[in-house]
């Protein structure tokens, strides 16, 4: 299992869950030194794990995570594309392309050149499943529904980022049947949570556990589980 951004918050969280369920994390981070502190961490609690230096803007980075997880394994039963960057909240009439293009590298195209990197290492897996670590703020539904404090945050390039991410998710789900590509969001959709973070100076209501719950349940979902579906942890969330 590879998951990216895994050296803090929600990926390092999940990593840690997942690797008490007896799964090797091969831990992505795009700060070498602080994927080893992580590592380290994960393996004091008695889990599997090996940093994998993965920078999701970088090709050269990405084909060298290839060749490391293809040093240790023959396949890979699950990704978890979760690495994203928030960007800073810029107007819509100030806001350039250039401002939403550091987001889209991260959020977008990151997911893309990971995903197509290890597909083959994917389709030699019995049951492959990759997670696309989204947010409520990429659904239509949730944007334009006004007691949504989403919806009063007006910025171009976070939401519009994860709106493009869960199209992606839905088209790999309808080309590639063979492997389950679904979206969480660490949110509580309901009940206008989410999780508290890095990213938003840990000011969200849930904790990080509880944040990860959706991931950790897509990850872990079996051969007759859904694909291209949008969950939170607490059910499915409209797209």
């Amino acid at each position: 299992m590879l998951i990216t951004g895994g050296n803090k918050g929600l990926g390092f969280e999940a990593a840690r869950r997942l690797g008490e369920l007896g799964w090797t994390i091969f831990l992505g981070s795009r700060d070498e030194g602080r994927g080893r502190a992580a590592a380290g961490k994960l393996a004091d609690g008695g889990a599997n794990v090996i940093l994998v230096p993965l920078d999701v803007t970088s090709e050269e980075s990405v084909a060298d995570a290839v060749r490391l997880v293809s040093k240790h394994t023959d396949r890979l039963d699950v990704l978890i594309n979760n690495a994203g960057a928030p960007g800073t909240i810029v107007a819509p009439a100030e806001a350039t392309a250039g401002d939403l293009h550091a987001v889209y590298d991260t959020n977008v195209y990151g997911p893309i050149r990971v995903t197509h990197a290890f597909l083959p290492l994917l389709q030699a897996a019995d049951q492959p499943r990759v997670v696309m670590v989204s947010s409520g703020g990429g659904s239509f539904a949730v944007v334009t529904d006004p007691d949504q404090p989403v919806s009063k945050m007006h910025e171009l390039a976070y939401s519009s980022s994860k709106a493009a991410l869960n199209m992606i998710t839905v088209r790999y789900a309808q080309a590639l049947p063979g492997i389950k590509f679904n979206v969480a969001t660490p949110g509580e959709v309901a009940n206008r949570k989410f999780a508290a973070t890095d990213m938003n100076h840990h000011t969200g209501e849930l904790t990080v556990t509880e944040g990860t719950d959706s991931i950790v349940r897509l990850a872990t979902i079996g051969a007759d589980g859904p694909t291209g579906i949008f969950i939170d942890r607490l059910g499915p969330v409209a797209w």
